[in-house]
């Protein structure tokens, strides 16, 4: 597993080559709701373990 670090959205959307809209729309989809803010490795995590790692 990498060392987390808090990231945006975008950076996490560039990870998966989606763009910010897709994520935000797979996120929305299931129901995984985040404060507007950078997101911790906590959050992260839970992106993660639903979507994959990215490659």
């Amino acid at each position: 597993m990498k060392y987390l670090k808090v990231k945006t959205r975008q950076q996490i959307a560039i990870e998966y080559g989606i763009s910010p809209r897709t994520l935000r729309r797979w996120l929305k989809q299931d129901e995984i709701y985040l404060p507007k803010r950078l997101l911790t490795p906590r959050e992260q995590k839970r992106i993660y373990k639903k979507f994959g790692w990215p490659s």
